[in-house]
């Protein structure tokens, strides 16, 4: 059983399968409370649908579309969601699942296309991610900045470099638009010759702005 807050299919807005349909399970419950948080009534552990996986997967299945993201809240707050992977990769499914950094995701398979965030200092989470989540890292998966200032993404670049990031999988910038500025960040990027590192931003806002299940 798993507690479901929603599922929907939109277009794929954030990581290298931007543009691609997707069917998104959002979980309940997460452990981090960040300033730029799009989805905070997925806050609470107690929100949402407890659900047997078997009607997830049976949900997911209906829908049609090959391409399935779990998201949050943080999904691995809940011990089913591995086992969520394994029925959605066994029925055919093309499966990612995006984590907030702070929690182990070496049970997540492989197969599975990871996207783990670091949280940088203007997030209010900044000292949340599990640096031994790194040794886990293939390139089959991606790590996501979330930039709020430059300042974020000073701190991004030396972390990366420190971590030798780029080596193990795609890294992507995302800036935080109401607060910095797509050209800003780019020009920043361009100054540094940050040439292993992805500018990436969120299309479904840019198409549907702020609007839930979007």
């Amino acid at each position: 059983m798993l507690r479901v807050c929603e599922i929907f299919t939109s277009i794929q807005g954030e990581s290298t399968q931007a543009g691609r349909l997707c069917t998104f399970i959002r979980l309940s419950g997460c452990n981090l409370r960040c300033v730029w948080c799009d989805s905070p009534y997925a806050y609470s552990v107690d929100s949402g649908e407890l659900t047997p996986i078997g009607d997830v997967v049976r949900t997911v299945s209906g829908i049609g579309v090959k391409l399935v993201e779990i998201t949050g809240g943080e999904p691995l707050m809940q011990k089913r969601t591995p086992a969520l992977c394994e029925r959605l990769l066994d029925a055919g499914f093309e499966v990612m699942l995006e984590t907030n950094g702070s929690m182990d995701i070496s049970a997540v398979p492989k197969e599975v296309h990871r996207i783990v965030d670091v949280k940088c200092p203007s997030s209010g989470a900044g000292g949340s991610f599990m640096l031994e989540n790194i040794r886990y890292l293939t390139a089959n998966d991606e790590l996501k900045f979330v930039l709020v200032s430059l300042h974020d993404a000073e701190w991004a670049k030396e972390f990366c470099e420190e971590h030798r990031l780029t080596e193990k999988c795609t890294v992507i910038f995302s800036p935080v638009a109401r607060n910095l500025e797509y050209g800003k960040l780019a020009d920043w990027m361009l100054e540094n010759r940050l040439k292993d590192i992805r500018f990436g931003f969120q299309l479904h806002k840019v198409v549907w702005g702020d609007k839930r299940g979007a």
